[in-house]
This record gives C-alpha cells, structure tokens and sequence, in this order.
C-alpha cells in the first residue's frame, strides 16, 4: 500500500521531521503541520485518508482536531500520539472518533508501520461500502436489500464484490427474500448495466416450450411456429441473463442449457446456423440444489457451472434486528406513492411483527404493511390492522398497548430463549453488537430461567 497519503500534526518539530522522513522513505506521501489550525488549512487541499496526530498541542488539542477533521471527511482514520502511560487520554480520543492510539515516544516502528496501513485499508473499506451504498440506492431505489444485519451486510459486501467481475452468480434463499432485487442490483452495478438485464422463469413453461423461450424458434420450427422469434438468451446479448427457479428445470433441458453457459452459443429451434453470444448468467433458487444432485434431479456439472459463486439470503426470521427497519421502508414508500402521512407503528403493532415467524419473508412483510396502510385510518399502523397476526398467531402473549422498551425487553428476551441464551448468535439475530446485547440485558434485568 506505498503512496498512502497521511497528514502528521505535531508542535515538536524534530518529532515531525523524523516521523516525515521516515514514513516518505516507507512510501507514504507525507504532510507536515505544526499545529491544529494549519493542519485544518492543510488537510483541505491533501485530503489523507489517515492523520496522525499529536494529543497535546498549544491551542487545539488532539481531540479537537480529530473531530473537526470528522466534520470535513467523516471517514478519516485518526490515530492518537499520547504520553506512555496516559491510558484515559487515549480512551477519551477513541470515543472522540479516533481510529487507534500510539504512544511517545515512538519506539516500535512495525506496530507504526502496521497501524497506519490497517488505518488506510479501514478508510479503503469504509468508503467502497458507503459508494456501494449510494449506488444500490441509485441504481435501484426501490430495493428491499434493506438491513443493519450482519447477514445482510455480508449479502451487501459480496454483491460489490461480484458485480464488478463477469463471473456467473448462484442467488439462492426461502421464497420472498429477495433474489431477483439482488440479481437487479449485481446487473446494475455491473459493465453490462447499459444492456438489458432479461428474466426467465423455468417454472412459468412446460417443457416443451421452455426451449423455445430459452433459445427462439425459426418460422415452422413447430406448429404454430408462424415467425421466427428470439428467445432470451439473444434478447440478454450484450446483457445478463437471470434463470430463476433453476431448480424446476427439467432434466432434458439441464443439458441443453449446460452446454449453452458453457460455449456462450445457441441454436434456435428449427436452426442450423450457431449463434454466438456475449452475456452473463445469473441463476436463482428456493431449492436444495444439492440435495436435488445426490437424488438425481438436478445435475451435477451444470450444479458446479453455476455455483462459481454463491450468495445466499437469510429468511427473514433469521434476521429479527431487520424486521422494524423494513416495515419503516415500506410505510415511506407508501406515503410516497400515495401521499399519505403515515407515521409509522404504535409499540403494539411493532410488537406484533417482531414476534411474528414470516414464513413468507420479506415479501409478505410488505404484503402485509401495504394492507395495514388501507385498513389505517390515522397517522399509526395499528395491531388491529395487522390483520391474520393476532397475538396467539404471532407468539405475542400481551394484547395491553405497553412502551416501546417494553416491545424492546419482551423481543429481546424471546430471541435469547429462542437462541438459548447463545449471547453470539442472538446478537446476530437483533443485528446488534454482543456488547450492546450485554448492556440490554443489564439495562432490561434479563436473566435466564
């Protein structure tokens, strides 16, 4: 990582010096400032992605600084130079936004060395996942790839990093969890964005026909075959291709298709004369593949062709944390379309949608929220527009309207019994950190049993 940029501030200028001359003989390309106020002036023009600063400065002090650099490039990395020994200096300018501490004098310059390039990969990271970010949001504003999830930000990471190579994707996940929006948004991100993006269903054509979508036909390939038409491997040229429900194409066509990935050319129906096309595929399903492999239905080559790489969707019960975020969404997008002022859910209603299981994921939570809207006559969903989630259906045991921490306490409670109290995988659940989980806990007098 040679050429890193890195703004050093520190009033001791023979420290500075030999800091500078040490990290510029290393690669990076160094500035110098002496105090906060210049190093503000300066770092407006270099920008760095990571700042090394001094905490204790004439006039502005380390902490100061690192928090008026946060106002100007909220992901700069800073770290702290603080006396040996001052452990609550260094505690108090983490919590200030610091990325780490050192302290003076500076004697081990590998742990330097190593701090400051994990600080610029950190920064590296942080921005690629904002930009990814805004553009999912440009690209396709209306995705529910919503979430703070550990899962779902794992599904978010991995779409960046497929999108940007031509490799072909396995989206696999319940129904209702959101295949095709991944696969909108691998396109979207993707070199071959300006070109179609063409869906099949191989569960929507008998098999009989499925060739025919899949490849087209020429004039009187069969009967009824009155012109000649492209199927969607030609209409994706230049594009992607999605083969949804992959796991309900027949046998027979497996093969056909297989042979198709593989050589990029097709033969319409009816066709002597190969043709040879420059498109992506990306394949969908709600089926155990490899179950459906080791029993025979599905075969193992075309398995393996498309499984380069994978990128798996959790249900919706498997990512609770998630659940009010996403209803939240869905109200926005309504009162967007609709004009209605609907400001979001009584503790109750929340409640109820927690507890639920979501057999049908993410897609019946929207089902359900845009009925709620209809039967809502005021600015709150209510539980009594909630209708099929009583509270003996969702798992609720209180009808009484209570306080939203009490919502909080009773779902937090449930999914450590459900989780049996594994503090990790419940974390994971709420999509919040352990150590907020701990404080919950603490804050809620949670025990077990």
């Amino acid at each position: 990582m040679s050429g890193i940029r890195i703004l050093i501030v520190d009033d001791e200028a023979s420290q500075r010096e030999l800091l500078a001359g040490f990290l510029r003989g290393k690669g990076f390309d160094v500035t110098c400032a002496a105090n906060g106020a210049d190093a503000l002036e300066a770092y407006r023009s270099v920008f760095a992605p990571v700042a090394l600063v001094d905490m204790k400065m004439p006039g502005m002090d380390g902490i100061e600084l690192v928090q008026h650099l946060k106002t100007i490039n909220p992901f700069v990395q800073a770290i702290v130079l603080t006396a040996f020994g001052s452990v609550e200096t260094a505690v108090r300018a983490v919590k200030a936004g610091a990325a780490d501490y050192l302290t003076k004098p500076i004697e081990d310059l590998d742990e330097l060395l190593m701090k400051l390039r994990r600080a610029a990969e950190q920064n590296r990271l942080v921005v690629s996942n904002q930009l990814l970010r805004e553009r999912l949001e440009d690209v396709y504003p209306t995705t529910e790839i919503v979430g703070e999830s550990p899962a779902i930000k794992a599904v978010l990471k991995l779409i960046g990093l497929v999108a940007g190579r031509d490799t072909t994707v396995l989206i696999t996940g319940p129904s209702g969890t959101g295949k095709e929006l991944v696969a909108r948004a691998i396109h979207s991100l993707s070199e071959r964005s300006s070109k179609p993006l063409v869906t099949v269903n191989c569960a929507a054509f008998p098999e009989t026909l499925l060739e025919s979508e899949l490849f087209g036909h020429e004039r009187g390939a069969f009967t009824g075959a009155e012109q000649a038409r492209q199927g969607r491997f030609e209409l994706a040229d230049g594009g992607t291709l999605l083969l949804d429900e992959i796991g309900e194409m027949p046998p027979p066509m497996q093969a056909k298709l297989l042979r198709a990935i593989e050589d990029k050319t097709i033969q319409r129906l009816g066709s002597t004369t190969p043709t040879v096309l420059d498109l992506r595929i990306l394949a969908s399903t709600n089926r155990d593949l490899e179950a459906m492999v080791a029993q025979g239905g599905f075969r193992q080559d075309l398995y393996y062709r498309l499984n380069i790489m994978r990128i798996e969707l959790p249900a919706l019960a498997a990512r609770r944390g998630d659940i009010l975020l996403l209803a939240q969404t869905f109200i926005d997008r309504i009162n967007r379309r609709s004009g209605r002022h609907i400001e979001g859910l009584t503790p109750h209603a929340a409640q109820l949608l927690c507890d639920y299981d979501w057999p049908g994921n993410v897609r019946e939570l929207q089902n359900v929220i845009e009925r709620a809207a209809i039967l809502t006559a005021g600015e709150m969903i209510t539980a009594e527009s909630l209708s099929g989630l009583s509270g003996e259906e969702s798992g609720s045991t209180a009808q009484e309207l209570v306080p939203l921490a009490e919502v909080e306490r009773r779902h937090i409670r449930f999914c450590l019994d459900r989780m049996d109290w594994n503090l990790a995988a419940t974390a994971e659940a709420l999509g919040i950190h352990r150590n907020t989980l701990r404080t919950k806990i603490r804050e809620y007098k949670l025990s077990r049993g």
